[in-house]
């Protein structure tokens, strides 16, 4: 029987779970196989690699192990390594539609600016 992740809840067990963050799981075994990279900063020839962890302050989140088909559809590929990649904070960003900073609202005027 396959596990459903259409909660918030259902996805947050998957993602604390030691298949998943254990020393063995797969988001270690996905950052590894993609060089703790960006894969779509190293497709446009940039390098987007991983922070460093400083004593006494949180380490920055630079990289996510995103799911390319989504556990809410496809739950089968849960714990699937080549469902699995490593993409920036920008770039995973960008995959969910959560762009900031940009507007994507149609300009109220057309007119020229002056």
């Amino acid at each position: 029987m396959v596990a459903e992740y259409k909660t918030p809840s259902d996805r947050k067990k998957l993602y604390r779970s030691a298949d998943w963050c254990g020393q063995d799981g797969l988001r270690l075994q996905a950052l590894e196989r993609d060089n703790y990279e960006c894969v779509e900063c190293r497709r446009e020839g940039k390098v987007t690699a991983d922070s460093v962890k400083v004593d006494g302050k949180p380490k920055a989140i630079k990289l996510n192990v995103d799911h390319i088909y989504p556990v809410e559809h496809y739950p089968k590929l849960a714990l699937v390594l080549d469902n699995l990649q490593t993409l920036c904070v920008y770039h995973h960003n960008v995959k969910e539609g959560r762009v900031f900073g940009r507007s994507n609202k149609k300009k109220k005027w057309d007119d020229e600016a002056w």
